[in-house]
């Protein structure tokens, strides 16, 4: 085979912003949460949470609103909005469930690598075919949060792949730090806010007509 052909062993999706546009979902519900509270909430303040840990997002929120609940309450609240949008309308980003699917059929794992909590990817796996991801970490699964590499470490060892023989998708700059420093190579497709270079990342504009070969000769 040869280099070109080469597949990744793994490729590690992130979700939110690079799989499904979410972020939008995730900003309404932030300015409904201040709108309720009689506080202010700002552009800048959402763009800061973009690919957050969801309890860093909620300690933040908590403390700039001045609300009385805590940050896990306010996760909750976050994801009661996120949650009821993803249900009326699944946002996919361009070319990110085609590529998710081409990779599916020729035979490469994939795992799902979120912040975001179970109850909020499981009705985004309800449109995609069972299997899909062999192996699902969410932010509510890990002790550390993005930047951390802890979720990209813990999904590369459960699928029994080096993370060095991995492609990370991702939109952020703690999605591409967190998988950066777990040692894989990352495709940087950036969304809402900027993302730096780094020594393992790759940038594209976009998904659409990006190819499980071309994925494996980054690696």
């Amino acid at each position: 085979m040869t280099s070109e052909r080469r597949l990744p062993a793994a490729v590690l999706w992130d979700m939110d912003g690079t799989l499904v546009d979410t972020e939008p979902y995730w900003m309404a519900t932030e300015n409904e949460i201040a709108e309720a509270h009689g506080a202010t909430w700002t552009h800048e303040d959402a763009m800061t949470l973009v690919g957050n840990d969801l309890l860093t997002s909620g300690a933040y929120i908590k403390a700039k609103l001045g609300l009385a609940q805590s940050a896990e309450e306010v996760v909750e609240m976050l994801l009661d909005g996120v949650v009821a949008q993803v249900h009326h309308a699944v946002p996919w980003r361009p070319g990110g469930r085609e590529l998710l699917l081409a990779l599916h059929d020729a035979g490469v794992p994939c795992a799902l690598v979120t912040m975001s909590y179970q109850r909020l990817v499981a009705p985004i796996l309800e449109h995609l075919p069972p299997e899909t991801f062999r192996v699902i970490v969410t932010g509510d699964m890990v002790d550390n949060g993005k930047p951390h590499p802890e979720a990209y470490l813990t999904a590369a060892a459960a699928l029994g792949v080096e993370p060095a023989e991995c492609i990370a998708i991702e939109d952020s700059p703690t999605g591409a730090t967190s998988a950066e420093e777990a040692g894989c190579r990352v495709l940087v497709v950036p969304n809402h806010v900027p993302v730096d270079q780094g020594p393992r990342r790759v940038f594209r504009t976009s998904l659409e007509d990006v190819t499980p070969a071309e994925l494996g000769s980054l690696v």
